[in-house]
């Protein structure tokens, strides 16, 4: 139950990046660093939530 409710976490964080890195691509200017790093939050959020995937499968949890 805690490794589902961790993906979901890790799920809503990597559409809330989205959001803001949307956001920021149409408010700043071009010389903000803000895009750069909500797309490196974004990655590194989706690398975690695949590791989860996988160790929720290979554990039986979601499966």
């Amino acid at each position: 139950m805690f490794l589902k409710l961790l993906i979901a976490v890790v799920f809503i964080g990597i559409v809330a990046s989205l959001a803001a890195g949307a956001g920021f691509l149409l408010r700043d200017d071009s010389t903000s660093r803000r895009l750069l790093i909500s797309l490196k939050w974004r990655i590194a959020l989706t690398c975690l939530l695949i590791a989860l995937l996988l160790i929720g499968f290979l554990s039986g949890e979601l499966g």
